[in-house]
């Protein structure tokens, strides 16, 4: 496994990803559409929308046919490549202020996957006598070439579509470790369904992260707040704190404050 920053997974622009999540919209919205149509509506050329459907091919997010394309399953999740543009200035705003929170002096946290979680270990990469357990592959390359941070890699099998290692391996890795802080990166967070991901799986992996931790800390951007997706990852009452944007729904903000979580909201 490669461990410096350059062999990281390279992100995709923020303008293509923005287009590429009008694309799928769209695609999904109307099932079958033709190519000639998505270069009306997204105002771009024939062979910019080629490429774009090619990688959204290649990502599992639609099905490419003769002259257009066919949408799959609506509630596909994201590629993490796709979505870490989404909502940038927000995560970035929540991860500062994430990252604040820890105490000061020789500490460790827990980190999982998810763009957001991923913004908190870049505030935290110059902090010294940290040590981070994670098993996103993409915070592990960025930050292994850190000195001052002991960076811990649980095992697992890699998902693809997020580049996090999850089952059995991952979750012994979590089960063997204490730490102070777990951040929790999740795709939905919620009153009926508490803290939520796509994959069983992967809940499964972060509920052991959590499970060890004195405080769990989940940040979410403000779509997140009030959905809810398939696996849960934890009720409310193990949860400390929601860090999450103005953009939230407020009465479901309201509604987790109640059940006992610090509902904390970043300024614009």
């Amino acid at each position: 496994m490669a461990t410096t920053a350059d062999s990281a997974p390279r992100a995709i622009s923020h303008k293509r990803t923005e287009r590429m999540m009008r694309t799928l919209t769209y695609v999904n919205e109307h099932g079958t559409t033709r190519l000639t149509e998505l270069v009306r509506e997204l105002a771009v050329s024939s062979a910019t929308m080629r490429r774009d459907l090619a990688a959204m091919e290649e990502q599992g997010l639609l099905v490419r046919t003769h002259g257009g394309v066919r949408a799959l399953d609506p509630t596909t999740e994201v590629p993490v490549l796709l979505r870490d543009n989404r909502f940038r200035d927000a995560k970035v705003r929540i991860a500062e202020h994430a990252a604040g929170l820890l105490p000061a002096g020789r500490y460790s946290v827990a980190i999982s996957g998810g763009t957001t979680a991923a913004a908190v270990a870049r505030e935290l990469a110059t902090r010294p006598d940290l040590a981070i357990v994670t098993n996103a592959l993409t915070t592990a390359t960025e930050l292994a070439s850190r000195s001052n941070l002991k960076v811990i890699m649980t095992g697992g099998f890699v998902r693809s579509s997020s580049f996090e290692a999850v089952g059995a391996l991952a979750e012994n890795t979590f089960n063997a470790i204490n730490v102070g802080t777990a951040f929790l990166g999740t795709d939905g967070i919620s009153v009926r369904g508490g803290a939520t991901t796509h994959d069983e799986t992967e809940a499964r992996t972060n509920h052991a992260m959590l499970a060890h931790a004195e405080h769990v800390v989940v940040v979410a951007d403000g779509s997140k707040v009030g959905r809810v997706t398939l696996a849960k990852v934890a009720d409310l009452p193990e949860i400390d704190v929601l860090v999450t944007d103005s953009s939230a729904d407020p009465d479901a903000l309201a509604a987790i404050a109640a059940e006992g979580v610090d509902v904390q909201v970043v300024p614009d």
